[in-house]
C-alpha cells in the first residue's frame, strides 16, 4: 500500500495485512473455503500496537499463532515485521468466532480446523 501523508503505511492497513494472514492460515492449513464452508469466522474483537513505523516499499512479513482455543472462539496474535529485522513492527490480537453460515449462530470448532489451530498454539 502507498504511504500516507506522513511518509509511512497508515495504521488502517494494518488490520487488512492482519486479514490476510489469518486467512491465509484458515484457507492453507485448516482446510477452510470462505465461499463454501458451512462454517465462517466473525472477528468480535481486535486491537493493534504499533511499535515502529513501516513505509512503502519495505518488504514486510507477518508471523501468526494462536493464543486460546475455546469451543467456538479463538484468539490469534499476529506479528508484522520487516524483512531481516527480529522485533514486530506492529502486533494484532484477534477474536474470532464461528458460526454456522446459515444461522449466524456459535458453532464448535472441529475436524481439520481445530486441529490445525491446535497445532498453531503457542503455550506460554
Amino acid at each position: 500500500m502507498d504511504n500516507d501523508m506522513f511518509g509511512h503505511v497508515n495504521n488502517i492497513n494494518y488490520y487488512s495485512y492482519f486479514d490476510t494472514v489469518v486467512n491465509q492460515f484458515l484457507i492453507e492449513q485448516a482446510g477452510f473455503n470462505p465461499m463454501t464452508s458451512t462454517q465462517i469466522g466473525f472477528i468480535v474483537k481486535s486491537s493493534c500496537n504499533y511499535i515502529s513505523s513501516v513505509a512503502y516499499p519495505e518488504k514486510l512479513i507477518g508471523a501468526f499463532r494462536v493464543d486460546r482455543l475455546g469451543k467456538s472462539s479463538v484468539d490469534y496474535s499476529v506479528g508484522i515485521f520487516k524483512q531481516d529485522q527480529d522485533t514486530a513492527s506492529a502486533v494484532g490480537c484477534l477474536t474470532h468466532v464461528f458460526v454456522d453460515r446459515e444461522t449466524q449462530k456459535p458453532t464448535p470448532i472441529q475436524g481439520k480446523m481445530r486441529e490445525a489451530m491446535m497445532s498453531a498454539m503457542v503455550n506460554a
